[in-house]
């Protein structure tokens, strides 16, 4: 490999149901993001195993009632209607589980009962309010090139950092690390397949993750890593 033809990497960050509640980051804004960026593969928020289901849902009736995707309006909505019409390839690379959830929220539950942890409750409790503080500064926190920032992930480490270091340990594989990492293996897994094809590649993820995933792909150097402002 001569390194020339590198694939072109973006990761956009989403709001899930917020864009069905917020003008600037609404589901219009987001499909004519998707429309301009143009992608060839779609690395997505989405479980391998719920992904065939949606989309043979979409081909026979243009709906969509698998219970995963269709609680993420910028895939029902968005994504994989634009399908047929921009001809990308949908890559599932969600590491999410329902059992993985309902644990988690369960173990969540019974750490906030715990007097016994309080102080990694309040410690956690504190990021969030010093998270906040930071999004409170911004005059649309909605606006997509915001949650494309640096900022906005440095605002999110502020708080995530700290549940990982209350409640990583005893979510295990639910925990804010490991399922980050989950994630990732399946898009390296397809990053090593693609390798060098010059691809434009859109990773559409809960714009929480963004930071974390934008870190990971830093490390390698066979992909061009690109801000969304580069590209729209």
């Amino acid at each position: 490999m001569d390194g020339t033809n590198k694939n072109e990497v973006i990761v956009l960050g989403t709001i899930h149901s917020g864009h069905f509640e917020h003008k600037s980051y609404s589901l219009r804004v987001l499909r004519e993001i998707v429309r301009t960026i143009y992608p060839d593969l779609v690395f997505a928020e989405i479980p391998p195993d719920r992904l065939p289901k949606a989309l043979e849902e979409w081909k026979q009736n243009k709906f969509i009632s698998e219970s995963r995707v269709s609680q993420f309006p910028e895939y029902s909505e968005v994504i994989i209607p634009l399908l047929g019409k921009l001809k990308f390839e949908i890559i599932p690379t969600s590491a999410w589980t329902e059992q993985m959830s309902t644990a988690r929220e369960a173990k969540l539950d019974e750490i906030y009962q715990d007097p016994g942890r309080a102080a990694d409750v309040r410690a956690y409790q504190h990021a969030v309010q010093e998270s906040n503080a930071i999004f409170k500064t911004v005059e649309d926190e909605y606006d997509p090139i915001w949650i494309d920032s640096e900022r906005y992930d440095q605002a999110v480490d502020i708080q995530m950092t700290a549940f990982e270091k209350s409640f990583g340990k005893d979510l295990g594989i639910g925990g804010w690390e490991a399922i980050n990492r989950a994630h990732y293996a399946f898009m390296e897994k397809a990053l090593d397949e693609y390798a060098y094809q010059g691809k434009r590649i859109l990773i559409t993820f809960g714009a929480g993750h963004k930071g974390w995933l934008r870190r990971a792909l830093r490390k390698r150097n066979d992909i061009i890593l690109k801000d969304l402002t580069e590209v729209i």
